[in-house]
């Protein structure tokens, strides 16, 4: 297939296209390069991606939309992985407006390319965030998500309502995956499994919130690139039971679905720094502090929907996942460690 991905330089969008490439696909790979974190890290992605004769690479924003229309124009892609955005939830706190220019504005033009293009699939990514204030535990797509807790979490469930309305008014079909504390090689700088890393290594202490009472579904990065390739190969289809008197969020009257990929096996996030401090050979210096402002104390994904409909479940255990991020980190830092990065984000 010709796929589009948006964020390929990023993280996760780095991961999926390697994925898709591996495969045999024709990827085109957009991506800003924006300063959030270490654009060297993108770059060194971008630069693996780039050794593949069946990938592209589209330096393009998002939010500028003559570039998107003329990109849709030209691109004749068949299908869409749309994981580019302003990530972090603290940041969402700090500066509003650049997840209102990437990942509001920046998701409406990729629907509207969707649609003039006549895109046979569109999948996107949503975040465990927008469980919000939930407490019902394990969170399932069935369930109300009205209450999100930062601008991030409501950006994205945002882009889960403007999906559903594009797939009900154009026949657009649109999956929407909820991803759960995503981690592995080649991960984001702020996000806490790099900077405990980075802290220990350097012998300095690591910033633990909630007091270390945290519980999350923390989710390995081959298993979501596996979930995202399972999905965008399933295409969404109306759900012929969908009643409006109870409407479900999960499913509509529209070509239109959601997901959660998670690991389905919350870990204390006390557990989770010792299984880092093992793989190290080093023990941690621990600061305790309060729960971070627009964070949540724990996650939980039910993700029996995905292995339902596309016969895939996330399987690595953390002990596996943890070690091989390890490796990688002390392979690709062994000249010395990443700067610090401007903010934290358990995820």
């Amino acid at each position: 297939m010709r796929v589009l991905v948006t964020g390929a330089a990023g993280f996760i969008g780095y991961h999926v296209a390697e994925a898709l490439l591996a495969r045999g696909d024709q990827v085109t790979g957009l991506d800003n390069l924006n300063p959030y974190y270490d654009p060297a890290l993108k770059q060194a992605r971008l630069a693996r991606l780039q050794q593949r004769s069946n990938f592209r690479f589209e330096k393009q924003d998002l939010a500028d939309r003559q570039g998107m229309e003329a990109l849709f124009t030209r691109g004749e892609f068949q299908r869409v992985v749309h994981l580019g955005a302003q990530a972090g939830v603290r940041y969402s706190v700090q500066n509003p407006h650049a997840y209102a220019d990437s990942n509001l504005t920046g998701t409406l033009h990729v629907l509207e390319g969707c649609r003039h293009g006549g895109i046979g699939h569109l999948v996107f990514a949503s975040t465990s965030s927008v469980y919000g204030a939930n407490t019902k535990m394990p969170f399932s797509v069935h369930d109300n998500v009205d209450h999100p807790l930062s601008f991030y979490a409501a950006t994205k469930k945002a882009n889960e309502l403007m999906a559903h309305t594009y797939a009900s008014l154009y026949g657009l079909p649109a999956t929407g995956l909820r991803f759960f504390t995503v981690y592995g090689p080649w991960g984001r700088p702020d996000m806490a499994l790099f900077t405990f890393t980075r802290n220990i290594l350097a012998g300095r202490p690591i910033e633990v919130f909630n007091y270390g009472r945290h519980r999350r579904d923390f989710t390995y990065i081959d298993d979501i690139a596996g979930g995202v390739l399972a999905a965008l190969d399933h295409v969404a289809q109306p759900e012929p039971r969908w009643d409006g008197n109870a409407p479900d969020p999960a499913t509509s009257r529209a070509p239109y679905r959601l997901y959660n990929i998670g690991n389905n096996q919350p870990v204390e996030l006390m557990h989770y720094i010792e299984v880092l401090e093992r793989c190290l050979g080093r023990k941690a210096e621990k600061k305790l502090l309060p729960l971070q402002i627009g964070d949540v104390p724990d996650t939980w994904a039910d993700a029996e929907d995905l292995v339902r409909a596309v016969g895939y479940r996330p399987v690595t255990p953390v002990e596996e996942g943890v070690r091989r991020f390890v490796e990688w980190y002390l392979d690709y830092y062994r000249d010395g460690g990443p700067p610090d990065p401007r903010v934290t984000n358990l995820g």
